[in-house]
């Protein structure tokens, strides 16, 4: 596996590319807005997309889904049907940040649930439900690797905020200790915002896990 992290829109968004090393196949994870550079990166490496994957529907993740869904012509898998009126109201999440005219309401390809898989190459990524953040957010977990792509459940020292509608703390809590920690100390982290980290930091030293 390798990968690139590109930082989009105003939040500083970690869209993600991430390919198979063996096969060129490749994926973009939370495309919140376009990236010249995550384009150039497509192109220099050799890669061939696959599809669009979306942990959940807030704007600065899933915001230029359908852009990249169009222009490498390949479907967009996620999140979890629970996100879907977040996907249909992404012009107006947009519009609060001036952002309207690069963004369009769309749904995916499919909605992905719990124990789902994607195969990208020789990489299988396990879909994990984890609602908190929002209801139908999903993480993106590559066992073999020992690579998970989170979203905005967890990240380094930190949690997914719950103030958002249908945001629930008690049930992103619960995802985290029920679905993300299970997966043992080396587990790497790549959350939507901020560095990379590891299960067995999160346990450490996280606040709100304690």
């Amino acid at each position: 596996m390798s990968y690139l992290q590109f930082p989009v829109t105003p939040f500083e968004q970690n869209c993600s590319l991430v390919w198979c090393e063996q096969t060129r196949k490749a994926v973009i994870i939370d495309p919140g807005s376009r990236s010249l550079a995550l384009e150039n990166a497509i192109i220099e490496n050799n890669l061939i997309i696959a599809a669009v994957l979306l942990t959940h529907g807030h704007w600065d993740h899933a915001g230029a889904g359908k852009l990249y869904a169009d222009k490498y012509q390949v479907p967009i898998n996620g999140p979890h049907f629970e996100d879907k009126f977040l996907l249909e109201c992404l012009p107006d999440q947009a519009a609060r940040f001036g952002l309207s005219a690069e963004t369009e309401a769309y749904e995916p390809t499919s909605w992905l649930n719990e124990g789902d898989v994607f195969i990208l190459g020789e990489l299988t990524f396990e879909i994990l439900h984890c609602p908190g953040h929002t209801p139908g957010h999903i993480v993106f977990v590559e066992k073999n690797t020992q690579h998970t792509w989170a979203g905005d459940v967890l990240f380094r020292g930190s949690v997914g905020r719950t103030d958002f509608p249908r945001s629930n703390s008690q049930d992103l809590i619960q995802s985290i200790k029920n679905k993300l920690l299970p997966l043992g100390q080396d587990m790497r982290i790549f959350p939507g915002h901020g560095p990379m980290t590891t299960i067995g930091i999160e346990e450490k030293s996280n606040p709100f896990l304690k």
